[in-house]
C-alpha cells in the first residue's frame, strides 16, 4: 500500500507544472512571446469586466450571427499580456460546457461543429465578440464568454435565440412510440431538432395547446396547455407548460417536441389530374430537381413564408398535410396552422417538394 500511494502521489507532485485556467491548459507553447518559455503570472491590481447583452441575441438557421462581448478594467489600464479569450456552450442547467472557441492574442482554435464557423470579431478596443457563421439548429442556447488576464478570469453569458417554430411529431406507428434517442433522430429525420424548454414555452405563449405529452432536448416530457380540460390534467389547474419531469432515456417512451428555423429554400407544391402515391410524389419532385419535403419544411415554410395551401400532399415521412394561414371554408378549422390526414396507407394527393437555395 506504501508503494502504492508514492506511485500514485508521485505524479500529482511533479506532473502538474502547466498553469490551469477553467478546463483548458495555456501550455508553454501558448505564452506571451511565443518562444516556449514558461512565464510568472502576476495579479496587476485591476479589476476586470466583462459585459454582454442582457437581451437575447436573435437568429435564423442559415444566417451568420454575433453575440457581443466587451471587457475593461477598472481603474483603466492596458494589459500588459496578451488577453486569453475563450467561448463556450452552456447546457440549460448549466452543469456542462461545450468549448465553443479559445483565443491567445492573434491566435484561435474552434472545436468540434463550430469549426470553420466560429471566429472572434475584434473590430474595438477591447471586444471579444464571437462570429457564428451559417448557424444550425443545435446553436440555440447560452453561451459563456470568458476573458482571463493573468489571476483575472471574468465571464458573462449570451442568450441565442433561434427564430424558429415548434411542432408536435407523433410517428406513423402511433402515440408514444419514441424513447428519448429515437425522438432526437425522428426530428433530425423531418429537418428538426428536439425543442428546448424555452422553445416550448415561447410556442405555448404564441398559442401552442397540445394534450400529448412529448420529449425536449433535457430529457424531461412537457406538454403546452391554453385551455385547461379533465384529459390534460384537469380543469383545476390553471394554463401552463405540464410535466412529467425527467424520464429514462431508453424506457419511457412519448412523442416528440421539434424544433425548426427558416429555411435555405423554398417549399412549393406540384399535382397530377389522378393524384399520386407516396413513390410517385417522390419521383416527382426529382423530376422537377428538388426532394420531397420534411414535416420542418411544412411547419416552417407556414410559418416564415406564408404557405397557404387548401390541397393536401405528401411528405418525406409518409404523411399528408397542407399549410392554411388565412382559414376559410372547406380548408379545416378557423385558425391558421398545419392540418395533417395522418399516414393514408392508400390514396393519391398532390405533394409538397422542397428545393435549396
Amino acid at each position: 500500500l506504501p508503494l502504492l500511494l508514492e506511485a500514485t502521489l508521485l505524479p500529482l507532485a511533479t506532473g502538474s507544472h502547466h498553469p490551469f485556467y477553467n478546463g483548458f491548459y495555456y501550455n508553454h507553447i501558448m505564452n506571451d512571446k511565443g518562444n516556449g518559455q514558461e512565464k510568472a503570472v502576476y495579479f496587476n491590481g485591476a479589476r476586470l469586466w466583462v459585459e454582454t447583452p442582457k437581451d437575447p441575441v436573435y437568429s435564423t438557421n442559415g444566417a451568420n450571427v454575433t453575440l457581443p462581448c466587451h471587457y475593461h478594467f477598472e481603474p483603466d489600464m492596458e494589459a500588459k499580456r496578451k488577453i486569453r479569450i475563450k467561448w463556450s456552450k452552456l447546457r440549460d442547467d448549466y452543469t456542462k460546457e461545450k468549448d465553443v472557441l479559445v483565443a491567445i492574442g492573434k491566435t484561435s482554435v474552434a472545436f468540434g461543429d463550430f469549426r470553420g464557423r466560429a471566429q472572434l470579431h475584434q473590430a474595438g478596443r477591447r471586444e471579444a465578440s464571437l462570429v457564428i457563421s451559417d448557424v444550425r439548429l443545435q446553436d440555440d442556447g447560452k453561451y459563456r464568454c470568458e476573458v482571463i488576464d493573468g489571476l483575472e478570469d471574468e465571464s458573462d453569458v449570451v442568450d441565442l435565440r433561434l427564430q424558429g417554430i415548434v411542432f408536435p411529431y407523433q410517428p406513423p406507428r402511433g402515440q408514444y412510440r419514441l424513447n428519448f434517442h429515437e425522438a432526437e433522430q425522428v426530428c433530425q429525420e423531418q429537418g428538426a431538432v428536439l425543442a428546448s424548454f424555452n422553445q416550448l414555452f415561447q410556442a405555448w405563449n404564441e398559442g401552442l395547446d397540445w394534450c400529448n405529452a412529448g420529449w425536449l432536448s433535457d430529457g424531461t416530457v412537457q406538454y403546452p396547455i391554453r385551455l385547461p380540460r379533465k384529459p390534460c390534467g384537469g380543469l383545476h389547474l390553471a394554463p401552463g407548460i405540464r410535466s412529467y419531469g425527467p424520464r429514462h432515456r431508453h424506457l419511457h417512451r412519448f412523442d416528440a417536441f421539434c424544433f425548426s428555423s427558416g429555411l435555405r429554400g423554398e417549399v412549393f407544391y406540384l399535382n397530377h389530374p389522378a393524384g399520386m402515391t407516396l413513390e410517385e410524389a417522390k419521383q416527382s419532385c426529382q423530376d422537377a430537381g428538388a426532394e420531397i419535403a420534411r414535416v420542418g419544411h411544412l411547419y416552417s415554410a407556414w410559418k416564415f413564408l406564408g404557405l397557404d395551401r387548401c390541397d393536401a400532399g405528401w411528405l418525406a415521412d409518409g404523411s399528408v398535410r397542407y399549410p392554411i394561414a388565412k382559414p376559410r371554408a372547406n380548408c379545416g378549422p378557423a385558425e391558421p396552422g398545419v392540418r395533417s390526414f395522418g399516414f393514408p396507407s392508400k390514396g393519391r394527393f398532390g405533394v409538397f417538394c422542397y428545393k435549396e437555395r
